[in-house]
């Protein structure tokens, strides 16, 4: 591989093609892959400013996540790829047995990158901020904003709950110490400011490194060692589009040749695409059909298949007129039941063909469940590829972040390129794949913490009006 500026790897697939819109919107041509792509597929779609590897490992153990991201970790290596990044949810939700982020960065640092990883703390365009090392979320779109060991979803999550917001401490349980921090305090003095931060953070035995060293002394999960380990993280506060173009310039700055390992939601994308645009490696301004590409009403049966156990989109879900709709047996899909799944994908499918728009999930018939059982994000990815197995479709959404990389799994495309957005933050993208039935198809990929209440229907009428 040659020419990229940026290759992202994602810990899930609605993360992985939300960074692919990022990139898409703001000016660089971007591709995402199943797999580590192959130099015909990379010869055959043309220059890219940005490739990217979606991966379902946050909902993954550790040992787990090494084995799928070791191979591109080898491939990132040989690519010489300025920045890598690691893409993780917003939230940072994560746990030392599920979703280790300090196992990835283990796992796709090298030697020869460079010796600290920024860690870039939140998204402000999705309500997501990091302050004094804090993390703090808005429960919705235009909602309240809460600490994110307060908030009502996350604090609560089935899977990995996020009981600590402070990011240091939080990561520090997974292995990965961040051992000095860029404040805001930092971003107020400039660049001389920043940069002494960074400087101090390759000094361990300096005293006055970071307030949090006491917070951040890491244990190794693999080794058990309490050494801080190489590479040194960096987390960077970020309340403004500001922050982040001052971290993208300090990333570039200390980059020192060498290719740098970044960790974050989509705002590592967004501080880089600032980067270039101020040096010039990408156009300035962006197009406005670029920027914004609403999506156009569907043109055929849309499918939606919403797995997410989230308030909000059990409202997203409620809130739907343009569907009929299917209530789906979490218990029995979860079981295995394949005798279930198929009669249930031949009456979804037998609907779609009949022109009708469909929605199936797995709240429809009262409240979500309390807990996630791990097997029923696998299942509705099987009960998607059932489905279109049966019905042909002009586009399909996926509710949920294990849900829509299971799903997305399941149909097997090669890649998936950008469309556009439905609201401000459901990303439609259009799968590659050898499969004819499966070519072509739009996917709208939607985390169960993002979009507005709409958004459902909107993937149906279009999204024009915006």
């Amino acid at each position: 591989m040659s020419g990229p500026l940026l290759a992202w790897v994602g810990d899930d697939f609605t993360g992985a093609s939300d960074t692919l819109a990022t990139l898409a919107t703001g000016g660089a041509r971007a591709l995402l892959f199943l797999d580590v792509p192959t130099a015909a597929r990379l010869a055959a779609v043309g220059p890219l400013e940005a490739v990217g590897v979606a991966t379902a490992v946050r909902s993954m153990a550790p040992a787990a996540m090494r084995e799928v991201l070791a191979p591109i970790a080898d491939w990132l290596a040989g690519s010489g790829v300025p920045v890598v990044h690691y893409k993780v949810c917003s939230t940072w939700d994560s746990a030392p047995g599920t979703g280790n982020i300090g196992e990835a960065v283990r796992t796709l640092w090298r030697p020869a990158y460079a010796p600290w990883v920024p860690l870039v703390g939140g998204q402000p365009s999705l309500g997501r901020w990091c302050a004094h090392g804090q993390l703090f979320a808005q429960a919705g779109a235009g909602g309240p904003v809460y600490r994110i060991d307060r908030h009502p979803t996350m604090s609560r999550h089935p899977v990995t709950p996020m009981g600590e917001a402070r990011l240091a401490v939080h990561l520090a349980a997974q292995g990965c110490a961040p051992v000095a921090r860029v404040d805001l305090a930092a971003f107020a003095g400039g660049a001389r400011a920043i940069d002494a931060v960074l400087a101090g953070a390759l000094e361990p035995t300096d005293p006055s490194v970071s307030e949090d060293r006491s917070e951040s002394a890491a244990v190794d999960t693999r080794t058990g060692d309490r050494a801080l380990a190489t590479p040194r993280p960096v987390l960077f506060d970020t309340l403004s589009a500001a922050h982040l173009a001052a971290t993208g310039a300090a990333i570039a700055r200390h980059a020192h040749g060498r290719t740098v390992l970044a960790v974050g939601a989509s705002s590592v994308a967004q501080a880089m695409l600032a980067r270039w645009r101020a040096s010039g490696e990408l156009a300035a301004t962006v197009e406005p059909s670029v920027a914004r590409a609403a999506v156009a009403p569907a043109r055929g049966p849309v499918f939606v298949l919403a797995g997410s156990l989230s308030p909000l989109s059990a409202r997203q879900v409620a809130q739907a007129r343009a569907y009929e709709r299917v209530a789906l047996d979490a218990a029995r899909l979860a079981a295995g039941d394949a005798g279930y799944l198929e009669a249930t994908a031949r009456a979804i499918g037998a609907r779609l063909a009949q022109g009708a728009h469909v929605l199936a999930g797995t709240s429809i018939a009262g409240p979500a469940p309390r807990g996630a059982d791990p097997a029923l994000a696998p299942a509705c990815g099987a009960l998607l590829a059932a489905v279109l197995g049966q019905a042909r479709c002009a586009r399909v959404g996926v509710v949920g972040g294990d849900t829509s990389s299971r799903a997305v799994q399941a149909l097997a495309p090669w890649a998936l390129g950008w469309v556009g957005r439905v609201g401000a933050s459901s990303p439609v993208v259009r799968a590659h794949a050898d499969d004819p039935a499966v070519d072509g198809l739009e996917l709208m990929l939607k985390g169960g913490q993002m979009g507005e209440d709409d958004v459902l229907d909107r993937l149906v009428s279009g999204d024009a009006h915006r």
